[in-house]
């Protein structure tokens, strides 16, 4: 299983350490722009090795995509990060020219492969690929989703006061600030509703909590964050990789469901070895649904700044 990551950034090399340490990758292929710089966090990830015993080869490159030749998964983490006050959608202009130049070229060496799309604004960047890439939708995967329901799930541990692994929760919707759409309603402790737990004012604040999760984070760190973004597409590799038929909500090319076409934006959906399984359709109730068509409107309208 060989897995290219263009971007040797925080974000991407932490998606390189995290898919390394799980060891089911054969290889891991770091490329950058910058001169030597893919090829020192490669040299630095592989001087951990011994340390935390894991076997995957990570070699680095600069811009050279003929080391990406017969990948199995390739993930774009490439373009620039928010800055503090930057919405994701003040990144287009230039990112999109990126994303459009690296799909290409990935395609170009491998054209069997599944593109996972991390760069921002992440659910406009995973429809331009699909418009200019005519790979199957199955192969393409916006990575938001996953994130913003951990992002999720640490704000429920948190109210909770409750271990993490007691908590499961989704995110659906947009991957921005106004547009994701956290399900109170669906939130667990052990199979027992959190609202059995919280007050309603508290899981409100829980949702707004998980909204401004990484604008939040970008004001403290200066930049954009990077473990949980990189873990999270890690999840996603994995479960295609090892055909795990996990369900995560992901940015996905939507013809129906939900009430939507033409647009990408995160669902649940299943992930196998051929990427999108399925897209799993839940009963939404109304003011999900409202709350869900005014996201597709907030990434229609991102969508339609492109210039494809």
């Amino acid at each position: 299983m060989k897995v290219t990551v263009v971007g040797a950034g925080a974000v991407g090399a932490s998606c390189a350490e995290y898919i390394a340490i799980k060891n089911f990758a054969s290889e891991v292929v770091l490329l950058d722009i910058k001169e030597g710089y893919a090829e020192g966090k490669a040299m630095d990830l592989m001087q951990t090795a011994s340390l935390n015993s894991f076997d995957t080869k990570i070699m680095g490159s600069t811009n050279d995509y003929s080391k990406t030749v017969h990948s199995d998964i390739c993930v774009i983490t490439s373009g620039i990060p928010r800055k503090p006050g930057m919405t994701r959608e003040e990144l287009i202009g230039i990112n999109a020219g990126i994303v459009k130049t690296v799909s290409s070229s990935l395609i170009k060496h491998s054209p069997n492969t599944i593109i996972i799309v991390v760069s921002n604004p992440m659910d406009t960047m995973t429809y331009l690929v699909h418009k200019t890439t005519g790979l199957p939708k199955n192969r393409i995967i916006g990575m938001g989703g996953a994130l913003d329901s951990a992002r999720f799930k640490y704000r429920l541990a948190e109210a909770l006061g409750a271990p993490i692994s007691d908590v499961d929760g989704m995110v659906i919707g947009g991957h921005s600030d106004k547009g994701m759409v956290p399900l109170t309603r669906l939130a667990t402790r052990n199979s027992v509703p959190v609202s059995e737990f919280i007050s309603e004012k508290r899981l409100a604040q829980v949702l707004q909590d998980t909204k401004v999760g990484g604008a939040t984070l970008t004001g403290l760190l200066g930049t954009s964050a990077w473990y949980a973004p990189g873990a999270a597409v890690s999840g996603l590799v994995q479960a295609i990789a090892c055909n795990q038929l996990k369900i995560y909500p992901c940015s996905t090319l939507l013809s129906g469901e939900y009430g939507l076409n033409d647009l990408c934006i995160g669902v649940p959906v299943v992930l196998g070895k051929n990427g999108i399984e399925k897209i799993v359709e839940i009963a939404l109730n109304e003011t999900e649904e409202a709350h869900l068509k005014i996201s597709a409107e907030g990434v229609s309208k991102t969508n339609s700044l492109l210039e494809i």
